[in-house]
């Protein structure tokens, strides 16, 4: 087991340079360096942990992804809210992170996160990372450790206010699959939350 650990770093060494080049390099290729990432990252998850490839999606499954990212949603909600009056300058972050949905057309990006970038960040960050994490050093720390890894990822973004929201997001996520729920039911939970937060129904309305 302890033959995992130089391929956990690695990995996660992988995932936060692919971060830095996704967050720092010219804004109108954002959204096409982020799925080159995901095909990258789940990709990896996928050649590493092969249950990961036969994994099944049930209607209680689904459902509970449908729960679940209702759930975040509500955090997310009242949290943008919190961090207007907490994080200096938060209104102003929040917005910057909403902009990068004008880079591309809406469906576009509905497929992008839906059938990429959201799945494969369960693969990887979930799959491949945190359940290599708790077979090493327990479900506790193991969960602890892949949730700051998650966030600490974006720091590359410079936005603090991402910062914050990717480790909430990746706590909930993070601390139910700690807990036995089946990465299917996060993989939908990860699409329709990102979906619903960014595209469908944003908790900031951007001018114009």
């Amino acid at each position: 087991m302890k033959k995992r650990l130089p391929l956990l770093g690695l990995g996660t060494l992988l995932a936060a340079g692919l971060f830095a080049l996704t967050f720092r390099g010219p804004r109108r290729r954002f959204w096409d360096r982020m799925t080159i990432t995901g095909l990258v990252l789940g990709g990896l998850a996928l050649a590493a942990q092969p249950p990961l490839r036969r994994i099944r999606f049930s209607l209680k499954g689904v459902l509970l992804g449908i729960l679940s990212a209702a759930g975040l949603y509500g955090i997310f909600f009242l949290g943008d809210r919190l961090s207007r009056i907490v994080v200096p300058q938060g209104g102003e972050q929040i917005v910057e992170i909403y902009e990068l949905k004008r880079i591309r057309p809406r469906a576009e990006l509905m497929a992008r996160l839906g059938l990429i970038i959201g799945p494969a960040e369960e693969l990887f960050w979930r799959g491949f990372l945190q359940r290599g994490l708790m077979d090493l050093v327990g479900p506790f720390w193991g969960t602890l450790i892949g949730v700051f890894a998650y966030g600490g990822a974006h720091i590359a973004s410079g936005n603090l206010t991402l910062v914050g929201a990717a480790t909430v997001a990746g706590a909930f996520w993070g601390g139910l699959y700690g807990l036995g729920v089946p990465l299917s039911t996060l993989i939908v939970s990860h699409i329709l939350w990102d979906n619903f937060i960014f595209l469908i129904a944003p908790t900031t309305k951007l001018e114009g």
